[in-house]
């Protein structure tokens, strides 16, 4: 019976200009932040003996004079325009309940999709009567943050045909604060995959598209079979999201990129194994300082 064995590989030394134990802006519950009287007390921070500390472990964030702490691990708090994928769970009146990975379960009102075809008009009782048509449970969607409600809650809209129903992919799902807030979520990456990072922590790889089907309205899904190649690099792609966030690296599109160039020499079930993880870790954080040096 064949085993799988594991020999120790030759660490190269690399030499990371800031370590992780040496970082001023990481802190853990009890960390004094500073004794400046002169800054505000944010989210994730109390005021003792007249010094602000920390009151969860996480990223210190100053913004002027209000100083809050970013949880390493919590759950998504959404702001207005922040992107996100979901899962439809429940098709109540006029609007759907969906799962982005927040304490509660955020809105898509009928009011806020495109209907089929793109045209505008007011939603009747037929389209109450066809909202399982558009979207039912267990379908996944992409949506941009409208509003938050009082309580937390958030309320979605797919106006843009950006936006809608996702059709086949693979859907990762990872913490909220390893994802690099940009300029745009959606990247169609060089290596023959797309990705959507939703601000949420759940992140979405499907084949790069040939054409957008535009009339549509954002519920037009791809249901041919998807080729042995993008397979592959979708697998592959996966695997290194899973590596970069064992090693709580940020995740955008250069850090994925990076990394996918790494793996390319392993095979795609090795990528999870501890020390070929390591190593391809070790050669995107290279990478990206060499990029920001």
């Amino acid at each position: 019976m064949a085993a799988d064995m594991r020999l120790p590989t030759i660490q190269k030394p690399v030499s990371l200009s800031v370590s992780a134990f040496d970082r001023k802006d990481l802190v853990v519950p009890g960390d004094v932040i500073t004794s400046d009287t002169g800054f505000m007390r944010g989210h994730g921070t109390y005021v003792d003996d007249d010094k602000l500390t920390a009151s969860v472990a996480g990223e210190v964030q100053r913004v002027d004079k209000l100083i809050c702490v970013r949880p390493l691990k919590t759950r998504f708090n959404g702001e207005v325009g922040d992107v996100v994928v979901g899962r439809v769970t429940e098709v109540q009146q006029k609007r759907w309940k969906v799962e982005t990975n927040s304490r509660l379960d955020s809105i898509l009102l009928l009011s806020s999709v495109n209907l089929p075809g793109g045209e505008l008009r007011r939603r009747s009782a037929e389209d109450e009567l066809t909202m399982r048509e558009y979207l039912q449970e267990g379908d996944l969607i992409s949506a941009e943050v409208q509003s938050v409600f009082s309580d937390g809650a958030l309320s979605m809209h797919t106006r843009s045909l950006k936006y809608g129903k996702l059709g086949q992919g693979v859907l990762v799902q990872l913490s909220p604060s390893l994802i690099k807030r940009q300029k745009t979520h959606f990247h169609n990456l060089p290596c023959g995959a797309s990705i959507i990072l939703g601000n949420n922590g759940f992140v979405w790889l499907y084949p790069t598209p040939e054409q957008q089907e535009e009339e549509a309205g954002g519920f037009y899904t791809n249901l041919e079979p998807v080729g042995l190649s993008d397979r592959e690099v979708i697998s592959r792609l996966r695997n290194c999201l899973l590596a970069l966030a064992a090693h709580k690296v940020l995740l955008y599109d250069t850090s994925v990129l990076y990394c996918y160039e790494s793996s390319v020499h392993h095979q795609v079930k090795d990528i999870l194994k501890p020390e070929v993880m390591e190593e391809i870790v070790m050669l995107t954080q290279q990478k990206l300082l060499e990029q920001e040096g």
